[in-house]
């Protein structure tokens, strides 16, 4: 009697921790990258998806979970996915942007992503970094708490992802545009979930519904995969509170609408506190700059209460801010605060490393015998501190790791080249011409580094959403026209400080971010308006190796693509 119970107990013992075990194998998701036939705005054409899907397939974690990700790439031509706002601790390999990080999979080829995520709770996303396929491949990344949310637990999650729709070949509208020199075609439809509601042609039967109990609290996990879009969103009769952007909290804060830009995540609550009735979420563009084209529709999902309700009537529409509305962006932005006293902040106080960069667009000359599109029959670029970004054909983290010279230089400016009112209203044309490099700048491990991204009026202003791939940092500072050191540096909020990774900078305007460079690798830093990228206003920060061998780049994976 004895004996069996002790086998009993053993096997009890032997069980557990056998699923101990197991419940620490890192959980894989297979990704296979093909066309797939999709019918939008009554016609059917091939797009790039994930697994047939579009948006693409939610990838569920906990916090502090590490996952591979097998990429398989069945399609025509070159893709890299990059996890946009996973830090990636010390694995910069995995990280994805098309010959920053790694050269492309190539069709046919496969690459196991190694996806560590550490500090992040909330909402991210994963995109493609290549060309313009990210168009139709992304999706979700939800990050759930190991313990409680800092708010009330909510009934119901759910991600909304918005995102443009082309009726043409989106790879037709990258290659043609970059040739044409001029500004690309705007899309014909902006989409929630894949579908582009009740507004557009054909498209009625399709629009993405939410299901909502009176009573309840619902969160709605946002994530913008516009191209070339910052987009307002608003629900009809009901308030919008924030609780969350980048993958970390804040405090909450209440409006009847929200701005959210390319790039960037929103935690929302929905409270249904309505009468039950059926309520559209919509949202459409906002456009700051002045003369550039824009696609103007509105997008709708509808909010639809359990209850019995008048399902013949059309919901009503939400009011929405005009599309040129820069103050409500401003005020949405620059009311956005962390929340230290649960998510403590390590705020960086003495900065050894500080940066002021130009973000502008620019022009080229049209070469001879060449028609260009661009303003003046000029050839539209971009820059940062007047350096247009040349993307090499070897990628720069093998470069830097294998010590191939020629690949990269290491002159990226700490401060503009040329000090000038940058926001004056009229600008002489000879500053409107970059130099074109391939320039990192390259960092001390453990530095404490603050940015000023300083928006410019050469050929148009705007605002620009800056991503930094491997960290997420301190938003101290935001404001109209140009930043002024001994004016605005007192100003700047070193108690609550929003934590993301995409920094909205205002049009003609300044953001001043902070975070400690422990991250050792080759990061990339650009603007998530993809035709500012597309014209080179990026560049890329080396972190050095630190003293301990968890500061230290690791060796690429064995099945790294090929160049």
């Amino acid at each position: 009697m004895w004996y069996s119970k002790k086998l009993i107990f053993l096997f009890i013992l032997w069980f557990f921790s056998l699923a101990g075990v197991y419940s620490q194998t890192p959980r894989r998701y297979k990704f296979v990258v093909k066309e797939a036939r999709y019918t939008r705005l009554c016609s059917t054409k091939k797009i790039l998806t994930v697994n047939g899907l579009f948006p693409g397939p939610t990838i569920r974690v906990q916090k502090g979970e590490t996952i591979y990700v097998d990429v398989y790439n069945r399609g025509k031509d070159n893709i890299t996915l990059h996890w946009h706002g996973v830090k990636q601790p010390n694995n910069p390999w995995p990280d994805g942007p098309e010959y920053i990080t790694q050269c492309p999979i190539q069709p046919g080829r496969r690459f196991s992503q190694k996806v560590v995520f550490s500090t992040e709770e909330g909402t991210l996303w994963w995109h493609a970094h290549s060309d313009w396929s990210r168009a139709t491949v992304h999706g979700a990344i939800i990050v759930y708490p190991r313990r409680n949310y800092p708010f009330p637990k909510p009934h119901a999650q759910i991600p909304i992802i918005f995102a443009e729709w082309w009726k043409s070949d989106v790879t037709k509208v990258f290659t043609q545009f970059l040739k044409s020199g001029g500004a690309p075609n705007d899309s014909d439809a902006i989409t929630i979930n894949g579908q582009p509601g009740d507004l557009y042609p054909c498209s009625k039967s399709g629009t993405f519904k939410v299901n909502v109990d009176k009573g309840r609290t619902y969160l709605l996990r946002m994530v913008n995969a516009a191209m070339n879009l910052f987009l307002f969103v608003s629900v009809s009769n009901h308030k919008l509170t924030l609780v969350g952007t980048d993958g970390s909290y804040t405090r909450p804060l209440a409006r009847d609408d929200i701005t959210i830009g390319p790039g960037q995540t929103m935690d929302v609550l929905l409270h249904a506190n309505q009468k039950p009735s059926r309520y559209y979420l919509a949202a459409r563009a906002y456009a700051s700059g002045f003369g550039v084209t824009f696609d103007n529709t509105t997008t709708t999902a509808i909010i639809q209460y359990s209850v019995k309700h008048n399902t013949s009537s059309s919901p009503s529409l939400p009011h929405l801010p005009d599309y040129n509305d820069t103050d409500a962006v401003f005020g949405f932005y620059s009311r956005i605060r962390g929340l230290p006293e649960k998510f403590p902040h390590i705020i960086p106080a003495n900065c050894s490393t500080n940066i002021v960069t130009t973000l502008s667009i620019n022009s080229f000359p049209c070469r001879k015998g060449q028609t260009c599109n661009g303003p003046n029959t000029t050839r539209l670029a971009s820059s940062m501190n007047n350096i247009s970004f040349v993307t090499p054909t070897i990628d720069i983290l093998e470069a830097y790791y294998y010590h191939i010279n020629g690949v990269f230089g290491r002159r990226f400016p700490t401060f503009p080249p040329l000090m000038f009112n940058f926001t004056a209203d009229y600008l002489p044309l000879e500053l409107q011409i970059p130099r074109k490099g391939t320039e990192v700048k390259v960092l001390r491990f453990g530095a404490k580094v603050q940015i000023v991204f300083q928006g410019t009026n050469l050929v148009a202003g705007i605002d620009h959403p800056m991503h930094l791939h491997g960290f997420s940092f301190y938003v101290v500072g935001y404001g109209k026209g140009n930043f002024n050191e001994k004016m605005h540096t007192k100003d700047f909020n070193l108690i609550d400080p929003p934590l993301v990774n995409t920094v909205a900078v205002p049009k003609n305007g300044w953001a001043a971010i902070r975070f400690e460079a422990a991250n050792p690798g080759v990061w990339l830093l650009h603007c998530h308006l993809e035709r500012h990228i597309s014209w080179g206003m990026e560049t890329v920060f080396i972190v050095k190796n630190g003293l301990r061998a968890n500061q230290t780049l690791p060796p690429p994976p064995s099945d790294m693509p090929p160049c």
